[in-house]
């Protein structure tokens, strides 16, 4: 139980900005460790941010529309602390150069903000600000706000498990060495609960697994594997198309 602690606080501290002054220590074993834990807790941490949106959408309902709409994609990004559109920025700029294979590499690395970056940060936050408008005029149910952030991230575990890995360094080689099916299995559980209350649970499973699959292949084929920018990007990309699936969901069959 301890380590299973120390592993969603770790999550916790790498994949939002939350303070939380705690020393964890970092080791593995063959079936737990608190690596495999902080990566089983990874929708965890999705559920934490889902249900501060679901807060929020609660509590501002007397807000305007595009209001709320704002203030919801406003403590999204805050809570992530942006960690994933960096990723999303670093894939548009190399996507984006045309470039042969070892210059998008470089590309990907460098520190600085280009064009495609600043395009692909602008066009997904409107996308996602005008898509929370639609779905909060829609009147969805708050679960959906739970739901969507964790969905995306598992989706990101899933991505990291299945893909091949373009090098065997970095973060993502890291993570996953640590990441099993038992991981993603275990990590899938809490969502189990999530969708007994979610209309469309399902659909957005599947919608999930549609993007995880296409955009694998495009990375892939872009970059001959992925890395932590390209998982860090997924779970961006993930979470804008189940905003547009879900807003589908509501619009066509629920309406």
């Amino acid at each position: 139980m301890r380590e299973a602690l120390y592993g969603l606080v770790l999550a916790l501290q790498f994949l939002t900005r939350i303070p939380l002054p705690i020393a964890c220590p970092w080791h593995v074993s063959l079936r737990s460790g608190t690596c495999r834990w902080a990566l089983r807790a990874f929708p965890l941490v999705g559920l934490v941010i889902g249900s501060a949106l679901a807060a929020l959408a609660t509590l501002g309902q007397g807000l305007p529309t595009p209001l709320l709409a704002l203030a919801l994609l406003s403590l999204w990004v805050a809570l992530s602390g942006g960690l994933h559109l960096d990723g999303v920025m670093d894939v548009a700029d190399a996507l984006g150069s045309n470039a042969p294979l070892d210059k998008r590499w470089a590309i990907m690395k460098d520190s600085q903000v280009g064009s495609f970056a600043i395009l692909a940060l602008v066009f997904l936050l409107a996308w996602k600000g005008m898509l929370l408008w639609a779905l909060l005029e829609a009147g969805v149910s708050p679960w959906l706000w739970v739901a969507l952030p964790a969905l995306a991230r598992f989706g990101a575990l899933v991505l990291l498990r299945l893909a091949p890995l373009a090098r065997r360094e970095g973060l993502a080689w890291t993570w996953r060495q640590h990441l099993a099916r038992r991981d993603l299995a275990l990590a899938l559980l809490p969502l189990v609960v999530v969708f007994g209350f979610l209309p469309g649970g399902v659909w957005l499973l599947g919608a999930l697994c549609a993007f995880l699959f296409v955009y694998g292949l495009v990375m892939v084929r872009a970059f001959t594997g992925i890395n932590g920018d390209i998982v860090g990007a997924a779970i961006e990309g993930g979470e804008l198309w189940l905003l547009l699936s879900a807003w589908s969901w509501w619009w066509f069959v629920m309406a």
